[in-house]
């Protein structure tokens, strides 16, 4: 069962995804809040799994909030939520630790599945943002394209689809239905093109296949 609290400021919002999520049977809803300050007392309170944490909050936002609960020891996986297509609050957010972000109004079996992920330790990328996340990252300087390709270059030709199909925003599970593979294999790819490319994290590769020119 995956445990998880919603952190949004409206009202709307929080009932939205209680009935998105709360009909599914590995899915509990154990609590939720309505800004930063308040979710911090709930989240140390309950222990949820996961937190769907809503970015733009008056008084406390996601930003302070997603930076207090990931130092925590045992910390929840925060999935961030964003209204807007370019928002750098979640670049920041994801560097502070977030485990994703999506928008808030991606589909509703997206998010289940997203959520799913992000308890599995896996992280989240919404497609649809994915670009404008990895511009901004590199600064909106002319990506360095030799130098991205040399290091793709450390990959075999599997490890390049899956770094790309990664740099799409794919999920494991999405990859290994492109791709053909298994989750399980999909995750030694994933774990082993971390280990070439000396990074240890999606959005890290990410930026260096849109450098390469791969996507």
């Amino acid at each position: 069962m995956i445990r998880v609290m919603i952190v949004d400021d409206d009202p709307m919002v929080r009932t939205g995804l209680r009935l998105i999520l709360g009909g599914e049977a590995d899915v509990e809803i154990v609590g939720e809040a309505g800004d930063g300050r308040e979710a911090v007392g709930v989240v140390r309170e309950l222990r949820p799994d996961v937190v769907l944490m809503d970015i733009r909050m008056p008084g406390q936002d996601g930003l302070v909030t997603t930076e207090t609960l990931v130092s925590w020891p045992e910390p929840p996986r925060i999935l961030v939520l964003t209204a807007f297509d370019a928002d750098d609050m979640v670049l920041r957010a994801l560097r502070l630790g977030a485990a994703g972000f999506l928008l808030k109004d991606t589909p509703p079996a997206k998010m289940i599945d997203a959520v799913r992920a992000v308890a599995a330790g896996e992280p989240v990328l919404s497609p649809s943002v994915a670009h404008q996340v990895i511009a901004a990252a590199t600064g909106g300087h002319e990506p360095r394209r030799e130098e991205a390709q040399r290091e793709l270059a450390k990959l075999t030709d599997r490890e390049r689809q899956v770094a790309v199909e990664v740099a799409r925003g794919l999920s494991n599970t999405e990859i290994a239905q492109s791709l053909y593979m298994s989750v399980a294999t999909v995750k030694a790819n994933v774990t082993r093109i971390f280990a070439k490319l000396g990074t240890d994290n999606r959005v890290q590769v990410a930026m260096k296949v849109r450098d390469a020119g791969f996507l």
